[in-house]
């Protein structure tokens, strides 16, 4: 893959980039390809590309807005046998993961913005009297989904493709521009991405693409008077920053940050079907997930039971080589990345907290490895169970009752996906209520795509997801009349 170039994308133009860097597989640590370092001049000469091709694109129908995108959904799924091995080798998922997560919901995520909807609301008329300010009458009403216009998309390392998708297709939809910033770990299959909107017949400038490494260029884009969104998905602090600099310009903003998710687990939950959720904290993509159920808050009727069964599943899941067919749990992003979760395990060993499975780096020769890790015996004051790990690292906190358990589970900085697992639905869902989180699973961590996505707290602002996504995307004109 390494002979492959890449470039910027800008106003429909393939760009050399002033400079480049290595993307390193987390696997082999052999580089995959090289990355176009983008300048702040490149930064912002994309984003006024956006800003010129604006005018024209918002006057583009929506009809035809989403038959582009269905067109690119074909475009991409048509490259998936070249895109699949590039996603897998950059961002080190697991070859099940990369064929069924990463690359082809891309294509599902265009499919599902491609479908029109009517960005007009009409509203119950209205009789007015006469006043000094204007004649009365029956006052007729719409509201109008307009564009925001430039939007620059960010997206995050653990699924980037996938999560860039969720981003540019409903801003498209709505007839925004826009300039993606992809993140800088693993870069490349965004690029691609970009360079397949003029395969599918797309204006030039609609979509530009710049990939840097350095936070200079990055701001350049979020701090650009010609970009008027920013929809960032990543860590907490980036997005406290981005917030802090978009503030001053008014910006509009999607953040979808960071999570430390709780998952309660009642006395009389079926305990098979809370170690089958759970576990995905470790057998998902290495843990590298926002939503992943870290804090497990269990009842102390069947603590020592779930403890016992989560400690022996440990010890049977393969660390290793994505590639291989029975690996279960693949590297974590970058070395960087690793050395920060084996320092919250130890943290949390210094603080008091028992690690009844893991603890010691993987025996792997080459690769960003970090085992399956138990963490018991833990209060919800401890680093581990405030700082979102974002590796393999599960932490088991006990209650007693339903008003501690929730207070345990409200006790975090974060509120992006809680859980709740008990066979009294009734109970569960009047405990949901109560979670200060913008997600909750009962009885289960699968997703419903329309439901509105985002977070409390420090994990965000906004919603997406579904119609939301369209909402998200556009600014609410309220358009009056008198009949």
């Amino acid at each position: 893959m390494t002979d492959r170039d890449y470039h910027l994308l800008i106003g429909g133009e393939h760009v050399v980039a002033d400079a480049t860097y290595d993307v390193v597989n987390p696997s082999t640590e052999q580089v995959v390809g090289s990355a176009p370092d983008a300048s702040v001049q490149q930064a912002q000469d994309a984003c006024r590309a956006a800003k010129d091709a604006s005018a024209a694109w918002v006057r583009t129908s929506m009809e035809e807005r989403c038959a582009l995108l269905a067109r690119y959904a074909e475009v991409w799924d048509a490259h998936r046998d070249e895109l699949v091995p590039l996603v897998q080798a950059e961002t080190g998922a697991t070859m099940r993961v990369a064929k069924t997560m990463q690359v082809p919901q891309v294509g599902a995520r265009f499919r599902r913005y491609a479908q029109v909807e009517s960005n007009l609301v009409p509203l119950n008329p209205a009789v007015m009297p006469s006043t000094a300010l204007a004649p009365g009458g029956i006052i007729g009403g719409v509201e109008h989904r307009a564009p925001i216009g430039v939007v620059a998309a960010l997206a995050a390392y653990n699924f980037p493709v996938t999560n860039m998708a969720g981003k540019v297709a409903p801003a498209l939809a709505m007839g925004n521009t826009v300039v993606i910033k992809p993140p800088v770990q693993d870069p490349l299959a965004v690029i691609r991405m970009g360079e397949l909107f003029a395969e599918a017949g797309f204006p030039p400038g609609v979509v530009n693409v710049v990939s840097a490494s350095t936070v200079e260029a990055a701001e350049a884009i979020t701090t650009s008077p010609d970009v008027d969104m920013i929809s960032f998905t990543g860590s907490t602090g980036v997005g406290c920053r981005i917030a802090e600099v978009a503030g001053t310009q008014m910006k509009r903003l999607l953040l979808e940050l960071g999570g430390k998710g709780a998952a309660i687990v009642f006395d009389d939950a079926d305990l098979k079907n809370v170690i089958s959720n759970v576990s995905s904290t470790w057998t998902f993509h290495s843990g590298q997930i926002c939503t992943s159920p870290t804090r497990v808050i269990v009842q102390r009727g069947v603590y020592d039971e779930v403890v016992g069964k989560l400690t022996a599943m440990a010890g049977h899941l393969k660390v290793g080589d994505p590639l291989e067919r029975d690996t279960v749990i693949g590297p974590v992003i970058t070395g960087a990345h690793r050395d920060r979760v084996e320092a919250l395990i130890r943290t949390a060993a210094a603080q008091g907290a028992t690690l009844a499975a893991g603890g010691t780096r993987p025996e792997i020769e080459t690769g960003f490895y970090v085992g399956p890790t138990l963490v018991v015996d833990a209060t919800n004051d401890m680093t581990v169970a405030r700082e979102e790990a974002f590796g393999p690292v599960i932490t088991v906190i006990p209650f007693d009752t339903e008003d501690e358990a929730i207070a345990i589970a409200n006790d975090s900085p974060y509120g992006l996906y809680d859980y709740v697992f008990s066979e009294d639905t009734g109970r569960a869902m009047a405990v949901a209520k109560l979670l200060q989180a913008g997600n909750i699973g009962i009885n289960t961590l699968q997703r419903n795509h329309e439901a509105a996505f985002g977070g409390f707290k420090y994990s965000g602002i906004g919603r997406d997801g579904g119609s939301w996504g369209l909402h998200a995307y556009s600014e609410m004109q309220s358009i009056v009349w008198r009949g």
